[in-house]
């Protein structure tokens, strides 16, 4: 019986010729950060008050990175924020 190959084009493909590909990708990875920042609070019995609090900040700053579905977050956020938690901030250009 011989194989079957993929169809088509991909989904990335797709919203790549839609020129939807980037946005899509930054609400996703903004969206995993989110979870994992949830996740590590609840790991290590964080409040939000007390995360704040390590990352001198306020608690509505700290609500806007912990949205998913909000963007406006900045690197400098993103890096306390892991810091804060015990972590280090990866990124890379692909």
């Amino acid at each position: 019986m011989k194989k079957r190959g993929r169809i088509g084009s991909s989904f990335d493909d797709f919203l790549k010729e839609e020129g939807f590909y980037e946005e899509v990708t930054a609400k996703a990875i903004k969206r995993v950060i989110a979870r994992r920042l949830n996740g590590i609070m609840r790991e290590n019995n964080l409040t939000k008050t007390m995360l704040a609090k390590r990352m001198q900040t306020s608690r509505a700053q700290l609500d806007r990175l912990l949205d998913p579905d909000n963007e406006s977050v900045t690197l400098g956020t993103l890096a306390r924020a892991a810091h804060a938690v015990g972590r280090k901030l990866r990124m890379d250009l692909v």
